[in-house]
């Protein structure tokens, strides 16, 4: 199960809070727990379970990274009159997704999963890339070609083409910088390339 799919099951959207998803989860095991539903128990077990699968993977990608980073700089006690600092631009709320919209990234969602299958990399990424120009706000859309950028650097370790792998791995952290289990994934592919240069 896929995070996009562990939201769904949740009845979440993608990037819900951790609240968020702990208070679905809490909702949702008591409806279909199966000891409160004894008439449909199969049923409400297999919905019980897919539900506890869906929380446990949200709440390893919810966990602080493994990643070892140097701790920030403190910040100065009083501000440098020559360094130019941009000026902070407020979020903005996603506008949703048109039915036109929703149907594209579908279709193109069921077209890289089974791309990657097929291991097709490269046209995967074409797919993946020219969504992202179409949906360029989506996070969804971020995610899926962080991922297909990382599957082909992965492919190009185990081909022993290390720089374009290299390469490849470090643009799906620079798509997708804040996921989590991405850059779990992606430190352990950068420590096997390195064992193997």
């Amino acid at each position: 199960m896929n995070l996009v799919q562990c939201y769904r099951v949740l009845g979440l959207e993608f990037g819900a809070e951790l609240e968020q998803i702990k208070g679905s989860y809490r909702r949702l095991a008591r409806q279909y727990h199966p000891d409160v539903n004894p008439d449909n128990q199969a049923e409400a077990q297999a919905k019980f379970i897919e539900i506890t699968e869906a929380y446990k993977r949200l709440l390893k990608v919810d966990s602080p990274p493994r990643i070892v980073s140097p701790p920030p700089p403190p910040p100065p006690t009083r501000p440098r009159p020559n360094v130019y600092q941009p000026p902070k631009t407020p979020k903005t709320p996603r506008s949703p997704l048109s039915e036109r919209e929703r149907s594209l990234k579908f279709e193109s969602y069921q077209l890289l999963q089974d791309l990657l299958k097929k291991r097709r990399f490269a046209r995967a990424i074409a797919v993946v890339e020219g969504l992202a120009i179409r949906l360029p706000r989506d996070p969804e859309v971020r995610q899926w070609q962080a991922i297909a950028y990382q599957c082909w650097g992965r492919h190009l370790i185990n081909r022993r083409q290390f720089e374009k792998a290299r390469l490849y791995l470090k643009k799906a952290l620079r798509t997708d910088p804040h996921n989590r289990s991405l850059w779990a994934e992606i430190e352990k592919e950068f420590r096997r390339l390195e064992r193997m240069v």
